[in-house]
């Protein structure tokens, strides 16, 4: 797995960068380091697309110059590769901004690198194909969307088609996988994170915006992922899948 999957640290303090650097390459992973967002994006953007297609961020907040707000929001006009934001450890709101720009996950600072192994390699098992069953198909449809499992994109009523993230994708295909069943947040935290939700993470919350937005929900009446109160989310709309590709009409 580590072979194909370089990872990019985005940090202005040398000896973090260099430890995490030394750490994962230990591990087998290719590394590029950059010590400002600026330099990064330039790297990032001068490399091929088969290599960053591949790819993962661990990116830091605090830096001079151009935040790694302003990193994330930049790479996403361009990319979906996973990226892990390093906060510091009270700056909860940090990881909420962080998650709504795109984020797939946040590792409060001090840590032990072996927690930010165990995320990386949490991060590409769940961006791993899901295994569905034989007779799924690869196309899924509701509410007059398409989703096609093997290219990860996102066709809305109107034909316009997005490239979903890792993180984003896998929560959808669970919404997807249990029309009509109500997921409570532990069980979406267990999905699509591996571990509980505590109880003032907002993670859920603003990962579940966040799909609202990519599928045009309105937020004070959604009409696919609809909120549960006091016991989760359901997916509100007949689901089917086929190997073939349908018309689909709003």
């Amino acid at each position: 797995m580590t072979s194909s999957h370089p990872i990019f640290i985005v940090d202005d303090d040398d000896a973090i960068r260099d430890l995490l650097a030394n750490y994962l390459k230990k591990n087998g992973f290719c590394v590029e380091t950059a010590p400002d967002g600026e330099r990064f994006l330039e790297l990032f953007r001068s490399m091929p697309a088969d290599v960053t297609r591949h790819a993962m961020v661990i990116l830091d907040i605090m830096m001079p110059g151009m935040d790694g707000f302003a990193v994330c929001r930049e790479l996403r006009t361009f990319s979906r590769v996973p990226v892990i934001m390093l906060t510091a450890v009270s700056d909860e709101m940090d990881r909420i901004v962080g998650l709504e720009l795109g984020a797939d996950d946040y590792l409060a600072k001090p840590f032990n690198p072996r927690e930010l192994l165990a995320r990386i390699k949490a991060i590409y098992r769940r961006s791993e194909p899901l295994a569905e069953p034989l007779d799924s198909g690869r196309y899924f449809y509701f509410n007059h969307f398409c989703l096609d499992t093997t290219t990860r994109e996102l066709t809305s009523p109107e034909g316009h088609a997005q490239s979903l993230s890792g993180a984003d994708y896998n929560l959808l295909m669970l919404f997807l996988s249990h029309p009509g069943q109500v997921l409570s947040r532990d069980a979406i935290a267990e999905s699509t994170r591996k571990r509980d939700s505590a109880p003032l993470d907002r993670f859920i919350d603003v990962h579940i915006s966040r799909l609202r937005h990519c599928l045009g929900e309105n937020a004070r009446n959604p009409e696919i992922i609809k909120t549960v109160r006091g016991s989760g989310y359901l997916m509100a709309t007949e689901v089917s899948h086929s190997n073939q590709t349908q018309t689909v009409h709003p």
